[in-house]
Parts: C-alpha cells; sequence; structure tokens
C-alpha cells in the first residue's frame, strides 16, 4: 500500500498472524523455564541480527489446567519492547491460537 504510512496500511490489512511472520517460535508443550530460555535466547540473537517479524505459539488454557505461558512470555515480550528490542507487538488473532506476534527490530543502523 504505497499511499499509507505502514502503521495505517498494517491497521487496514487487520491483525498479523501466523502466516505473516517469517519465522515461527513454537512453545507449546514447553515447560515455563525451557520457554523463557528460549524467548530470552531469541531476543537476545536479534539483538546483532537483521530484524524479522515471529509469530510466538503459546499453549490455550485448559479447564482446570493452571496458569499457562501467556503472561510470562507477555511479561518478557513488554520488557524487550521497552528496551526497543520490538517494533511491534500483539496479540495473534483469534484463528491463529494462542499467542503473539513479534517484530524485532534487530541490529541498529550503524550512524556515520
Amino acid at each position: 500500500m504505497p499511499h499509507f504510512d505502514e502503521f495505517y496500511a498494517n491497521k487496514l490489512r487487520g491483525t498479523l498472524g501466523v502466516t505473516d511472520a517469517e519465522s515461527v517460535l513454537d512453545l507449546r508443550g514447553t515447560p515455563r523455564p525451557k520457554a523463557e530460555a528460549s524467548l530470552n535466547d531469541m531476543l537476545e540473537r536479534s539483538r546483532f541480527a537483521k530484524g524479522k517479524t515471529v509469530a510466538v505459539r503459546l499453549d490455550a488454557p485448559t479447564p482446570g489446567g493452571g496458569e499457562t505461558l501467556f503472561q510470562p512470555i507477555g511479561r518478557l515480550l513488554l520488557d524487550a519492547k521497552r528496551r526497543g528490542w520490538i517494533d511491534r507487538l500483539q496479540t495473534l488473532p483469534a484463528q491463529d491460537g494462542l499467542g503473539f506476534y513479534v517484530a524485532l527490530a534487530g541490529k541498529p543502523a550503524r550512524e556515520g
């Protein structure tokens, strides 16, 4: 959409999901410590690479199943956004299940 700022063009396109992401980090069935370690590893590596988009998939809650990874992973992603490591963060659309669509900022461009 060449006549729109990218932010507004994305609003018109609707919610971005798994098929829009360049890669998928599937944390379904993963214990919390391993899931957090995988996410932290991805975020750390992204700081030294070209920016890309990632769909982070999580298990849906089950009746009587207890806490899901949604809150702890969401907190880690929000912290990374505050640090400038993430340009865009949103939940996945309902048809894609529970998770997040993340646009990683990547390595900052050098000045000079």
